[in-house]
């Protein structure tokens, strides 16, 4: 959701990349309804495995909750957002999580536009 929420949000002006330390095999159907009230297709999105390189690459890493089990550069800016997981959550859940998330990443896309 975060990454479908920072992509409309920035356009072009920030590559988004999303990936888990413990992908699902599929996404989260309320997820999907959940960022469809948004305007936000998420549909041909596939869960996958943060790599190192999406680290080595990236300006900002935000994490949730993956602890020890996330690559680590040092020198790299990071985040962990601590939100609930909305798997096997309901849609009025997930879209509270949604938001949640949603007003994170506006706060994170305008620190990174503008150079912080």
């Amino acid at each position: 959701m975060a990454a479908g929420l920072l992509s409309k949000l920035a356009g072009e002006r920030i590559d988004v990349r999303s990936a888990g330390s413990d992908p699902a095999e599929t996404l989260n159907p309320a997820a999907v309804e959940a960022m469809a009230e948004v305007g936000i297709d998420i549909t041909a999105e596939r869960p996958q495995l943060l790599a190192d390189d999406f680290v080595r690459e990236a300006d900002a890493v935000v994490t949730m909750g993956c602890g020890d089990s996330c690559p680590f550069y040092p020198g790299k800016r990071y985040e962990d957002w601590e939100l609930e997981d909305p798997a096997g959550k309901d849609l009025e859940a997930v879209r509270r999580i949604r938001d949640e998330i949603d007003a994170r990443v506006k706060a994170l896309a305008a620190d990174l536009l503008d150079g912080g």
